[in-house]
């Protein structure tokens, strides 16, 4: 919610690789009640309906330090943030799977045709 906060203040457009609606969806996952200040919260810090989400991919997934998570949690993990971020009236863009360009192209073309004011002209 800081990150949110500081993200106001900028001019240019700002990505964040988790909302606060992941909250919610991890919640889902764990099969534990979404709190009252929970769903407040993903009301008052609301993002830009599209958000792009990367789906699960065998072929390029690890488990390290940072991902403690086999990959059928997460694919469930997945499941529970669609669900999640669906029911809170966002549209889901699914990255393609394919090389990094490809994939950077994919969201910098989106954001140029849908996000950024009179990208057209």
């Amino acid at each position: 919610m800081r990150s949110y906060d500081l993200a106001k203040r900028e001019t240019s457009l700002v990505f964040f690789d988790r909302g606060v609606p992941d909250v919610a969806g991890y919640l889902r996952l764990m099969g534990l009640p979404i709190p009252e200040h929970v769903q407040k919260a993903v009301e008052i810090f609301s993002y830009n309906r599209r958000v792009f989400i990367a789906p699960p991919w065998r072929e390029i997934f690890r488990e390290d330090g940072e991902r403690k998570q086999d990959f059928d949690e997460a694919i469930r993990t997945y499941d529970a943030l669609v669900e999640t971020y669906r029911e809170y009236g966002y549209r889901l863009l699914e990255i393609p799977r394919g090389p990094i360009p490809e994939r950077a192209g994919f969201i910098v073309q989106d954001i140029v045709q849908n996000v950024v004011p009179n990208s057209g002209e």
